[in-house]
């Protein structure tokens, strides 16, 4: 099996073909993320090609064996490599579960991209997340009992479950590996979800630490990153412009309600191979 090797400022994928996932995918998923006897990544994008419609069609493996919605550097990463190979044109979409994610792609370097991706329009309420929160329309703020220590949360979806949480740099790490977990998992959120750990800098600047459904601590999060912006503005702690700062390197997006979020992030393809185990 051919498969190619990305990342999105440090959030690391294995891209394979369509054509070439087994029928037991899920364990066939866990071996290939495994970073000591498998090829390693924050998840697997399965990747087919309709040239006629300009249309890259992407579905996400998490390293734990579940099916991901969408993942925003996984967009970016699929969209590069389509263009790098002579696929599709710069600007084509691609067309995740959740629906399609237009890309514009930049070659900076050889095979160093600049991706553009429009991700669509935030889902705000509770029942959008979801998040067992009543009906409410907003989900800012909202006290969320974890083991007994209340945090408050903004949530939204990108197409997957967010939740963010504003916290002191100096705080921000160990809350993340205590409560990502915790959260994660907690029962008001039917699907699980996503974590995010954001400190804001300044208006235009956000500090955010990621705990991914799924994976656990990643270097960056595209959909993570939109959430946090998301948060930012509807909880009035940042503008609607803003650079976001991962461990992997920085995101600049931008988003005002009634609008799509809109997200530009580096991609580099590293390598190239054949998986030969059966």
């Amino acid at each position: 099996m051919k498969f190619t090797k990305a990342h999105g400022i440090g959030n690391d994928f294995i891209l394979v073909s369509e054509v070439d996932v087994p029928s037991a995918w899920a364990a066939w998923a866990i071996r290939l993320c495994d970073r000591n006897i498998g090829i390693g990544g924050d998840g697997i994008l399965i990747v087919g090609i309709d040239a006629a419609q300009g249309v890259a069609r992407m579905k996400l493996l998490n390293p734990d064996g579940t099916h991901g919605e969408i993942s925003g550097n996984g967009v970016r990463c699929v969209g590069a490599y389509a263009f790098s190979r002579g696929l599709l044109p710069e600007a084509h979409t691609v067309l995740p579960p959740p629906g399609p994610r237009p890309v514009k792609v930049e070659q900076t370097g050889r095979n160093r991209f600049s991706v553009d991706t429009n991700l669509g329009h935030p889902g705000l309420s509770a029942s959008e997340v979801p998040v067992a929160f009543g009906n409410l329309d907003r989900v800012v703020d909202h006290e969320l009992d974890v083991d007994g220590e209340v945090v408050r949360v903004t949530c939204c979806s990108m197409g997957n479950p967010h939740a963010a949480i504003f916290v002191d740099e100096s705080e921000a790490e160990a809350m993340m590996y205590r409560l990502g977990p915790k959260i994660e998992n907690h029962p008001l959120f039917p699907n699980r979800t996503n974590v995010e750990f954001v400190t804001v800098v300044s208006s235009a600047e956000l500090r955010v630490r990621f705990w991914e459904r799924g994976v656990g601590v990643t270097r960056a999060s595209g959909t993570g990153s939109a959430s946090a912006l998301v948060a930012s503005v509807l909880s009035g702690r940042a503008g609607r412009e803003v650079t976001v700062h991962c461990a992997g390197g920085d995101l600049s997006e931008s988003w005002a309600e009634g609008e799509p979020l809109r997200q530009r992030g580096d991609v580099e393809i590293v390598f190239e191979g054949d998986w030969l185990d059966s």
